[in-house]
């Protein structure tokens, strides 16, 4: 008789989403994906929008085709983080969630300190102040479209949404609830200073659960449409970046990770939120991860711009595969120019190419012309933000760390896994490629009690895959390149 446990993981990215088959036989976790999809926004007039229809749909095949696979024990999902859908009174969403990168929230977070004392903002949320953040995509509604919130009688965030739709049931979970820079870093519930402050409504907001928690089990009318086990629903790490973090695979206390994909989540994890006058000046966030554990980053703009830059390449007529972009990147003259890869010109999407020509020239440098000149700009301005952001986390916890390890997409590119040893002096370790999945399956395992606790599971997880080291090199060089390249970032 098999003792195999079976769970099924939804991770959704900004470009894609897959569900994952996680199977555990008391020792190694494999994982198996068994549906992948595209995951594209669409813009109708000026905003651009999720397409959580679309998402949904293929949410279901996923559900169909892992039953079809042998079954499966629960079901979890994570997304990104802050964006949120609606729904009415009648149960129904108001309207498709609108995407981060739409231009209704520029200019919210100069309007929020009008309202609010930054100092006293970061010191009951602990976040990095972004305009992107959930609780500046509410002022932009309480101040552009007042008719929506209105109508609206709960508020869901992503993987909370795709919950609600599983199951019928209303909760937040407390990783995702940390990004939206409403909740209390301390106590982990909605602050009521925040939303008096910035007159948002309360009533919006659900009850706040902890990572791991049942939300319940799966629609019946879901069961029978597509022959599905009544499978419990899991609120897993919801932020994509919290279940990451749970796949890294190390036995140290003290601890560097990047989990590197669309963005790059650079930061450490720690018993409670560090919260003081440097990390606001720094503007790191404190988001709660697993446990009620605090991960304390910085949020840096990632793989989003060699992404952006090969759809710009295509659009031109040139297609280019991202090995052959990476080639092209290695044999260009290293430290010509460099780019602050979170200038806010770079978050939109569009040609992003140009834009890194143009930032070179407004800032006197050399002004890159080929794509692989573009491309080693990119790559070397991403380095040196990790070792800006590596040297801001050591200031802040006053701690030394041994290895900086890198797990996610970011993994598979041994180019910037080499310019990061190098940028930040450091041995970097790559991989898991799939944390965020080996996270999400390993939650599930948790709630079921088939692995006791997080530290087992990292060790599941560190014999289950593979890792690749990269060790520093030209450190010399490096440390001059980044002196350079700090004169741009203020």
């Amino acid at each position: 008789m098999s003792t195999e446990k079976r769970v099924l993981a939804f991770d959704f990215g900004a470009s894609s989403g897959r569900a994952m088959l996680g199977k555990f036989d008391g020792e190694k976790i494999t994982l198996e994906e068994i549906h992948r999809f595209e995951n594209n926004p669409v813009k109708i007039g000026n905003t651009l929008y999720w397409d959580i229809y679309r998402l949904f749909y293929e949410v279901k095949q996923g559900i169909s085709k892992a039953a079809l696979a042998g079954g499966f024990d629960s079901i979890g999902v994570d997304t990104w983080g802050v964006d949120f859908g609606l729904i009415g009174e009648d149960g129904t969403i108001i309207e498709a969630p609108v995407h981060y990168r739409d231009e209704r929230n520029v200019g919210m977070v100069d309007k929020a300190l009008t309202m609010f004392p930054r100092e006293h903002f970061y010191k009951i949320t602990g976040n990095q102040f972004m305009d992107i953040n959930t609780v500046f995509q509410l002022l932009s509604l309480k101040t552009k479209r007042p008719h929506i919130l209105k109508n609206a009688r709960t508020m869901l965030l992503m993987p909370d949404l795709f919950n609600y739709m599983l199951t019928g049931e209303k909760k937040t979970e407390v990783s995702i609830a940390s990004t939206t820079q409403m909740m209390n870093a301390v106590n982990k519930r909605w602050s009521d200073t925040v939303l008096g402050m910035l007159k948002l409504p309360k009533n919006l907001l659900t009850e706040i659960v902890p990572s791991g928690t049942v939300i319940g089990s799966l629609r019946e009318d879901i069961c029978k449409e597509l022959n599905a086990p009544a499978a419990n629903v899991i609120a897993v790490c919801g932020h994509d970046t919290q279940c990451a973090v749970c796949a890294v695979p190390t036995e140290e206390e003290d601890f560097i990770f990047i989990s590197c994909g669309t963005w790059s989540l650079f930061g450490t994890e720690l018993s409670e939120p560090l919260i003081n006058p440097v990390s606001e000046e720094l503007n790191i966030t404190n988001e709660t991860g697993y446990g009620g554990k605090t991960t304390f980053l910085k949020n840096i703009i990632g793989l989003w711009l060699i992404q952006e830059s090969r759809r710009q390449f295509r659009r031109e007529g040139t297609e280019l595969s991202y090995a052959e972009l990476e080639k092209l990147a290695l044999a260009a003259e290293p430290f010509k120019c460099f780019i602050d890869p979170d200038a806010p010109e770079f978050v939109p999407e569009g040609d992003i190419p140009e834009r890194v020509r143009e930032f070179c020239k407004r800032t006197g440098q050399y002004i890159p012309q080929s794509v692989g000149e573009v491309m080693r700009c990119i790559y070397e301005s991403l380095a040196l933000k990790y070792r800006q952001a590596f040297e801001e986390i050591k200031t802040c916890t006053e701690k030394n760390y041994r290895t900086i390890n890198l797990i996610g997409g970011g993994a598979k590119d041994g180019l910037l896994c080499q310019m990061t040893a190098n940028a930040c002096n450091c041995t970097v370790t790559a991989g898991p490629i799939e944390a965020t999945a080996y996270g999400n399956v390993a939650i599930q395992l948790i709630a079921a009690g088939a692995i006791p606790d997080m530290a087992a599971a990292r060790k599941i997880i560190g014999v289950s895959d593979s890792v690749k080291t990269f060790a520093p090199d030209n450190a010399e060089a490096w440390e001059e390149a980044y002196n350079r390249y700090r004169e741009f970032q203020d």
